[in-house]
Formats: structure tokens, sequence, C-alpha cells
């Protein structure tokens, strides 16, 4: 086991690591921006570096000073936590070459799914399920560009070989547009990533957007977890998560576990990752669509229907210990749904609404937990994403209990000073196609303006 820790990271995953380091009885180092001083994460670890101002290129972006901050301070291994450097290739070799445990997969995992073209290639090659696409990037002079197309089949979706977050992302319907779209997918994939290429698949209408969680060891074991229904989203950004899906049954929980297993296995994966699939509702078939080589934002929901802690799987893993469980004693003890918190306004096109929290009451009762990084007087940079919390509920009384347990506890969650989509999500656990489980990828499209009027 590591005796010391330094979290890559900030927020309320910075802090949630350090909880799992302080159970193992591993010494924990934050390192933060100048304007991350007063941060949650950096008061509760046993040392903390700066390692630059504000804007993340140049503090949490920034390897050298990272890589430093772990060697001044004896740091045996890295946790990166989600999003920064959490899928970076080099920082993974970095880490490697200065003899500092990365608390996540080998670089040529990380390489091999961080580009979606080739990662679709792998997965075709094992026998994962993929969505009909173009064998590999594609541009828009390619003379063979229509009968690529009419092959898949329209409506098809143009995306970016090294995107995520809906980053180099388009939607056509028809021939006629493809070549424009493909140009603006292009820049804006350049623009967010440094790589412009992008790749054509066919675009499912309404499907489900369903991952599975998999922990893998040095030894060669994978298991799967019971899946998460990911398709309340906007703009390709999840806003609440729940598992088990309403939609699946124990047959297809089997099949999709299996080709996520199988999907981890092609690549010789470790630790833990995410498996991410659409599922289309009417011929039952899921697809694979993309690995997150990392922790999820999510993962709590997993936590909590199956009461097993992943951040410290990870690190066990990591440390190269063998996993102590199988994919079959892994049991489903009930319902659990999390709601992402963030500093946005929803009645303002959710723009963001970074400030001071003059005042702040969390819920609590039973089945309920909540992580976040805030705080009475705490005020929220500029310079990050918008979560502020993720709560998050589990009932073994089943999906209805746990809608009502989590409408509870948004009720009494109140942030002062600050505009959050709290209000929002009681919308969505009010809607009656929610509580019905009638829920895809396109529910906030068909469903918000309706809600806003009520």
């Amino acid at each position: 086991m590591f005796k010391k820790i330094l979290i890559a990271n900030r927020g309320e995953i910075a802090v949630r690591v350090m909880r799992a380091c302080r159970e193992l009885g591993v010494a924990t180092v934050a390192v933060h921006s100048d304007v991350d001083r007063e941060s949650l994460h950096v008061r509760w670890a046993d040392e903390s570096v700066c390692v630059g101002p504000g804007p993340s290129t140049e503090s949490y972006l920034n390897i050298p000073a990272i890589i430093s901050a772990a060697e001044i301070t004896g740091a045996d291994a890295i946790h990166p936590g989600y999003g920064f450097l959490s899928e970076n290739t080099h920082f993974a070799e970095v880490c490697e070459s200065c003899g500092i445990t990365f608390i996540g997969p080998s670089k040529e995992a990380i390489r091999k799914m961080g580009d979606k073209a080739e990662a679709r290639k792998i997965m075709g090659d094992y026998g994962v399920p993929i969505i009909p696409g173009s064998n590999g990037c594609i541009s828009p002079a390619d003379p063979k560009l229509a009968k690529i197309a009419k092959k898949i089949g329209f409506p098809i979706i143009v995306k970016a070989k090294a995107g995520g977050g809906g980053k180099g992302m388009r939607v056509v319907n028809d021939e006629v547009f493809l070549k424009d779209a493909i140009i603006a997918a292009e820049a804006e994939a350049k623009a967010a990533f440094g790589n412009g290429e992008v790749y054509l698949e066919r675009y499912l209408t309404a499907p489900r957007h369903i991952e599975v969680q998999i922990l893998a060891d040095s030894k060669g074991n994978v298991v799967s977890f019971p899946e998460r229904d990911c398709s309340i989203q906007r703009r390709h950004q999840k806003l609440i998560e729940e598992s088990p899906s309403p939609s699946f049954n124990d047959n297809l929980r089997k099949k999709i576990g299996k080709a996520a297993r199988l999907a981890a296995r092609a690549v010789k994966y470790n630790t833990v990752g995410t498996v991410e699939f659409l599922f289309d509702e009417k011929s039952k078939e899921f697809y694979f669509i993309e690995m997150n080589t990392r922790i999820q934002v999510e993962h709590p929901v997993t936590e909590m229907v199956t009461g097993i802690d992943l951040i410290k799987e990870q690190i066990y893993t990591a440390s190269g210990e063998k996993i102590a469980f199988g994919t079959d004693d892994i049991k489903i003890r009930g319902h659990a749904i999390e709601c992402r918190i963030n500093a946005e306004d929803p009645d303002n096109g959710f723009m963001p609404s970074p400030g001071k929290i003059n005042g702040l009451i969390l819920p609590g009762g039973p089945g309920l937990r909540m992580d976040t990084h805030i705080y009475p007087g705490y005020e929220i940079p500029t310079f990050y994403d918008s979560l502020l919390a993720k709560l998050i509920v589990m009932s073994s009384n089943g999906r209805e209990s746990a809608i009502k347990r989590m409408r509870r506890a948004l009720s009494e969650f109140s942030v002062d000073g600050i505009k959050t989509t709290a209000p929002f999500h009681q919308q969505v656990l009010t809607n009656d196609a929610f509580c019905r489980g009638d829920v895809r990828t396109d529910f906030i499209e068909k469903h918000l303006a309706v809600m806003n009027k009520k």
C-alpha cells in the first residue's frame, strides 16, 4: 500500500479521494491554484502545495509543477481524480519515468481508449457491439464520403476522434449538410482538444445512455458492476444518473456486463473505468460508444447501490493488489439516484452563477449521501466547472421510493448567495415521464419547455 498520495485535482473529487485515503491510513497531499487556497481539500490535506495561478492551464494542468509537488513532499503515488490530467497519456508517462505510481490504467490503455476512432476498431475486432460508422477518421474532401454516409445511413453524427463533453459533435440528417458539418466539427475539435480529426457514426435517435463500471487488476481479473442509466443530459452533459436502469432486466444486465468486461480485456485494462453504451429499447440492442479510463463523476451511484468503495478499490488495484470479489458477488441492494447540483441559473439558460456562499443548509436522513466541497463563506471561482455537489440517495424499497427520497432531500438543500440547479432537479423528479422511467437522451428537449411552464 502507498504511504502518501498526492491528489492532482480539486473540488468534491479531491475531498472524496482524501476521505478514502484517511480511512486507509494513507497520508495526503493537496495541490491547489492560488484562488483555491481556502478550498476544503486544501484544509483537510496533511500537506498542500500551490502549483500556479487560477487558470487550470497554469495550475491543475501544469505537469512539471504537479510532479515537483509530488517529489518535494515524498508522495509515492498520484491520484488524478476525473477531468484535468486523469486521461492524459503524457502525464501517465511522466509519472512512470519519475518512479511515481499513476493511480489509473496504463498509458497504452489511456491512449487507445482516448482515440475514439481506434477504440471503435478495437472493440469491433474483439466482438463488442459497435454502432455502424466510418472505418477510421474521415475528411470532407474524401471522394468516397457520400458512399460511406449512404452505407452508414442517416441521421449521422460527426464525432471528434479525441472528443468528450459534446465538443466536436454535429448531427446531420441529410447528405447536403454533411461536408459543412464535418468542417465545423473539425474546427471545434481542434480548438478544444488540439486534434481536429473526426469520424462518423449512425445517430441513434432518443436512445438510453447506459454505462457499466468495471474494475480490473494487474492479475487479469475483471469484474463489472450493475449498470448506470445516464440518459438525463443537456448538451451531452449528464445531469441525473441512476442504478439500476428502469429499462434493464437480469438478462440484459448480464449481456452488457459481459461486453464491458470484454472491452476491458481488449486493452489489458487495470484499475477502475467505465464502458459507455447507447441502448435501443425497441431492438433491445446496445452499442459501445467509448470508455472512460478514470473514476467517473457518478461513481457514488454504484457505491450506494452495491456498498463497494470504488476509490479504495482503485487504490488497492493500483498498488498491485488482487480484486477480492467477482462479478457474481456484487449484489444490487436497492435503487440509487444522483443529482449533479451546479452553480448555474436554470431560469437563465443555465448560465454560470459564481459568487460567495452566504448560507448553506445540507440535507440529511437515512439513505442519503452528499459529496461536496462547499461551506458557508466559500467563494466559487470562475476558472473551473460549476459542479457544487452531488446529492445521492438510495432506497432498498425500489425506484419510486428513491425518487420520493430525492425530492425530500432536494427540498432541504439551500444555498444563499448564488443560483443552483436544485429547482431544475425537482422539476425532473416530479415529471410524469421520469417517474414512469420513460427516459432517453432527448428527455430535456422534449420536456424542459413544458416543465418550465409549471
